[in-house]
């Protein structure tokens, strides 16, 4: 086995401005009290000489654009979360480890990831497009690779017999949670090396069975299991922004990164998007949602991102947004693709589908419909409006005489002259008549017989007759 490492040290800063590219000097302290202790401070406020440990009062001081958050475990927690269920696309197995880290055990999965430099190239990138700073090491045990993530620089050991030389370096504050900790710096043993030259019995006597546990379970003599991730049933993310915006660029930014986890999350779960609900807060105003439904299901983030680009661009906000949040209510399971040297049929099919998705995310779901046969002789009740991506079979249980594909919306009175139907001139009557006596159950009755006429300029009609006293011709159709 062979464990991977990922250590988030700016965690508690990053999930609170990584919603957008900002140059803003930004700072988490404890709380809002400008004598409140900053905990950790981005480059633009460190550049200003704000530090960690200042007190809120004494930075703004130094900076006076500088933007203090609190700090939130919760939101932290869940940020983590979010990160372990993406990262569930490279392994089976993942599992939290405190409140910045991650175990993945990459054994079974470096061959298909091309190695483990690539591997390790891959998750690290990744990580940088969700907006975290990452540290990565590994080691044949989870705890050594813990331990190595800690470090100054981090480790990367694949051998278990390498294990005892690379731990000797490792210091003795990574076992800061056990008791005989501050007695090791009592005693000035100051790194784990120092503790494997000390007697085994001596120093189980004087500082408990718990330190050699935990080195044991570190060089792999002890088992250490780890309790495993498992992704929600439902993908559901939430990102603040560094400032209130109303700018569809700025959340489009926002957007792409909650697609990247997204991805990580379908990929993991072998699934893909059907529909995506996307909630807009606001600080003063009830929040604004619209959802973007999907004929396709799809985990592909640039072709998500065009639709929220094209729902966005026709939203209007009534209050600049302070965080978006996108859950994943509808999703179905996904094909492997296999790629093709031509294009083949499905390639077009798949290219009309995201049109058609376009079209829809730009116009709304109820601008966009299909179009399907019905059971009635009537030519303007023949066909109902369906949804786009519905491939009914028809129910027609007649044949029709010929017809063309363009009806009027509402049938046009022709004049006569001489009893003859007059359009650019006389029609000419080429075929016909074709009867149709319908709609007496829906008190729109028809009494009609239809010609194919043609006009002076060639054009081929679809007209037909009253079968009435006063009966009259009209136009209803025009052929290609």
């Amino acid at each position: 086995m062979l464990w991977l490492a990922v250590r988030l040290p700016y965690l508690m800063l990053e999930q609170h401005a990584r919603g957008a590219v900002t140059a803003t000097p930004l700072a988490v302290a404890e709380s809002t009290a400008l004598t409140a202790r900053l905990l950790l401070c981005n480059a633009a406020a460190h550049a200003s000489g704000v530090r960690s440990g200042m007190t809120a009062a004494s930075a703004l001081t130094l900076c006076a654009n500088l933007g203090i958050v609190n700090r939130n475990p919760a939101a932290e927690r869940q940020a983590l979360e979010c990160v372990a269920a993406w990262a569930c696309q490279f392994t089976a197995q993942v599992s939290i480890a405190g409140e910045t880290e991650l175990l993945l055990e990459t054994g079974g999965s470096m061959r298909f990831f091309g190695g483990l430099e690539v591997l390790h190239t891959t998750i690290e990138r990744g990580l940088q497009e969700l907006g975290y700073t990452a540290r990565l090491a590994c080691a044949p045990t989870p705890l050594a690779a813990q331990w190595f993530v800690r470090m100054p620089t981090p480790l990367h050991i694949l051998r278990l017999d390498e294990l005892h030389g690379a731990l000797e370096h490792v210091s003795a504050s990574s076992l800061q949670h056990l008791p005989a900790t501050a007695a090791l710096e009592r005693f000035g043993i100051h790194n784990i090396g120092a503790c494997l030259k000390l007697p085994r019995d001596g120093l189980a006597r004087r500082l408990g069975q718990g330190l050699l546990d935990e080195i044991d379970r570190a060089l792999g003599r002890l088992p250490d299991p780890r309790p495993l991730f498992t992704p929600p049933v439902q993908f559901d993310s939430t990102l603040t922004l560094p400032a209130p915006t109303a700018q569809a660029e700025a959340l489009l930014f926002a957007g792409h990164r909650l697609y990247a986890e997204l991805r990580g999350y379908l990929t993991a779960t072998g699934q893909g998007a059907q529909r995506l609900e996307f909630t807009l807060h606001h600080e003063r105003r009830p929040h604004t949602r619209f959802t973007l439904n999907l004929v396709a299901a799809s985990r592909d983030p640039a072709h998500l991102l065009v639709l929220l680009r094209e729902r966005l661009a026709v939203l209007k906000l009534p209050q600049p947004a302070t965080a978006i949040r996108l859950a994943c209510t509808q999703q179905q399971p996904l094909d492997a693709e296999s790629h093709s040297f031509l294009p083949d049929a499905q390639a077009q099919v798949e290219a009309a589908t995201r049109l058609l998705e376009k079209l829809r995310a730009r116009l709304g779901d109820t601008a966009i419909h299909g179009l399907r046969s019905f059971a009635d002789h009537r030519p303007e009740h023949a066909w109902r409006a369906s949804p786009p991506d519905e491939r009914a079979a028809t129910n027609m249980t007649f044949a029709p005489g010929e017809r063309p594909l363009w009806l009027l919306p509402q049938p046009q009175v022709l004049r006569e002259h001489d009893a003859v139907p007059q359009y650019d001139g006389p029609l000419t009557l080429l075929g016909g008549p074709e009867r149709i006596e319908s709609g007496w159950w829906d008190e729109q009755p028809v009494a009609r017989d239809y010609f194919v006429a043609r006009c002076p300029q060639y054009s081929l009609l679809w007209i037909y007759r009253e079968r009435s006293a006063n009966a009259r011709w009209f136009l209803q159709g025009i052929f290609s």
